[in-house]
């Protein structure tokens, strides 16, 4: 069953230039994304950085407002809501940041900044408010004399551990972390996965992971999408992306991945190329200025995301029921 789902999901931030800021232009962030998350399951989403990703996951909770498409959440449009409704509904949806000292505020203690949510929502107040923190922090292997603590106090690794906590806060159904272990080292980062997956079976969480390190996403994900200039170029179950990808980028993004095993020589797929500008973004397939299959077809008609079973690709090329064949 869906908890979410994304129907032509568009993202354009208008460009101003002049003494009177006419409008000259957008730069399309997310372009038409269409896909669904199932209840309980954790979807990865990977792409280059720039490719929209973070602007796609703030957009899942209107944190940025999308400018067209739908987003329904528990069978509800969340895109009609106005302020009060919408408010409620956060409750259910929250967000792990990038930057676990960035997003803590630097004056409020580490209690205040957990149970805020908790007051603004009128859920708890005093002793309870306070015990229900104290849990919390346990919960996500704190210790209760840091309670009182400010954010500077903490490494790196607490301090997205409070950012768990405060997402969990509400008791939240689905979490967008947005690359929620890309600021921390190697053993650090492994501690927080192993720390939401538990969180995950515990509570019956709904993970939308963000990142661009394709080891990440593969060890945490059931399904994976992989993103391209502000559109899903192709999504499957982590192993058959892994396993079978179809997609010439998601192909290049694979081989780009270091392997741990030193007597292994993978094969590199070196793209050719700059990434295409989202102001103005190749016609066709946006991939195909890049691609080493690239017919005549793929600079003038945009290929669909099309699925063989629950692989979806959009590719002329390499997708079902491919136009034409690669070279």
């Amino acid at each position: 069953m869906a908890l979410l789902e994304i129907k032509n999901l568009v993202k354009y931030f208008p460009i101003a230039a002049g003494f009177f800021g006419r409008k000259t232009g957008d730069v399309k962030a997310v372009d038409g994304v269409s896909l669904s998350v199932e209840d309980g399951e954790t979807l990865g989403l990977v792409g280059e950085s720039g490719c929209g990703k973070s602007t796609l996951g703030r957009c899942l909770l209107r944190l940025i407002e999308p400018t067209s498409g739908e987003i329904v959440f528990e069978n509800e449009k969340i895109t009609d809501m106005d302020f009060d409704r919408m408010r409620e509904m956060r409750r259910k949806m929250q967000i792990i940041f990038q930057d676990p000292y960035a997003s803590l505020n630097p004056r409020m203690r580490v209690g205040e900044i957990i149970g805020e949510g908790l007051q603004i929502h009128g859920i708890a107040s005093g002793d309870e408010l306070k015990d229900r923190v104290m849990a919390l922090l346990s919960k996500v292997g704190l210790r209760e004399e840091q309670y009182g603590r400010y954010p500077h106090e903490f490494s790196g690794g607490q301090r997205q551990r409070i950012g768990v906590a405060r997402a969990l806060a509400l008791n939240a159904k689905f979490i967008v972390a947005d690359e929620a272990v890309s600021a921390l080292d190697v053993s650090i980062q492994a501690q927080i996965l192993n720390l939401l997956q538990d969180l995950q079976e515990e509570f019956d969480l709904t993970y939308f992971f963000i990142s661009h390190d394709l080891r990440i996403v593969e060890h945490v994900s059931d399904r994976v999408a992989v993103m391209y200039l502000g559109k899903i170029v192709e999504i499957a179950s982590a192993d058959q992306i892994y396993a079978d990808s179809q997609h010439p980028y998601t192909r290049a993004l694979l081989s780009a991945a270091p392997v741990p095993d030193p007597t292994r020589k993978a094969e590199r797929i070196v793209l050719q190329g700059d990434v295409p500008s989202p102001i103005n973004p190749p016609s066709g397939c946006s991939f195909h200025p890049r691609c080493q299959f690239a017919k005549k077809i793929c600079a003038e008609e945009e290929p669909q995301l099309a699925y063989d079973g629950d692989h979806g690709i959009a590719c002329h090329v390499f997708g079902p029921g491919a136009i034409v064949k690669p070279n």
